[in-house]
C-alpha cells in the first residue's frame, strides 16, 4: 500500500485531522479529549508543531507536523511510530506564530 497523501492547506484543517486521527487511534471521544499543541522553531522561525491528546490511565498519543518535510508522523501511546502521511498542501508555518501557542516554542536543532 502506498503512502497516504492529503491536502490540508489551513492550520485549522490540519489540527482537526490530527485530533480526529489521534482520538480514533485509541478510541477516545474527541468532544471530551482536548488537543494540545506546541510550536516547534528552528533558528527562531516556526517549522512545525507537536500535537498530543491525553486519555485515561495516563494515555498520551502524539503527532509531529514537520512543515519543511510536508509530513505528519503519528505515534502511539508507547512512543512507537504508528503512521505517517505526506501533505500535498499544508499551512504556512508562520501561521503558528500568529496564533497563541499552548506552550513556549520548542527549539529544534
Amino acid at each position: 500500500m502506498g503512502e497516504l497523501v492529503l491536502a490540508l492547506p489551513a492550520l485549522g484543517e490540519l489540527a482537526a485531522y490530527v485530533h480526529k486521527t489521534l482520538c480514533q487511534q485509541d478510541s477516545l471521544d474527541p468532544d471530551l479529549t482536548p488537543l494540545h499543541r506546541t510550536t516547534l522553531a528552528r533558528a527562531g522561525r516556526p517549522c512545525g508543531a507537536v500535537f498530543h491528546v491525553e486519555g485515561p490511565r495516563m494515555l498520551r498519543t502524539s503527532a509531529v507536523w514537520a512543515a519543511d518535510d510536508h509530513r505528519i508522523i503519528f505515534y502511539d501511546s508507547t512512543g512507537q511510530r504508528s503512521r505517517a502521511i505526506r501533505l500535498s498542501e499544508s499551512p504556512d508555518p508562520a501561521d503558528l506564530a500568529a496564533r497563541k501557542p499552548d506552550r513556549r516554542p520548542a527549539r529544534v536543532a
